[in-house]
């Protein structure tokens, strides 16, 4: 399972756990649905931390494969024939 989804779901899940616990509590619906967001967020900074990280890390890995391959694309248009040999080595 990715990292994004991981995060995604956990922070999903804290909000439901927070929400519930503020089920029983005597207030309008709308202030219980705020406090519940804030609160989970405020949560998910601490506890999720680990997961955050992983993330971070999955999509700036994400970001050098596309600069490197944006470059190759481009020195291969502009004509340079080491970057497309490059690129067909690695097919």
């Amino acid at each position: 399972m990715s990292a994004a989804v991981k995060y995604t779901l956990g922070r999903v899940g804290l909000f439901v756990g927070v929400l519930a616990a503020l089920w029983f509590v005597e207030m309008n619906m709308f202030l219980r649905l705020m406090l519940a967001l804030v609160s989970s967020a405020a949560l998910s900074f601490f506890l999720l931390k680990g997961w955050r990280d992983e993330m971070a890390g999955e999509m700036a890995e994400a970001a050098e494969r596309r600069r490197a391959e944006k470059d190759r694309l481009r020195s291969a248009l502009a004509g340079d024939d080491g970057a497309a040999e490059d690129g067909e080595r690695r097919s």
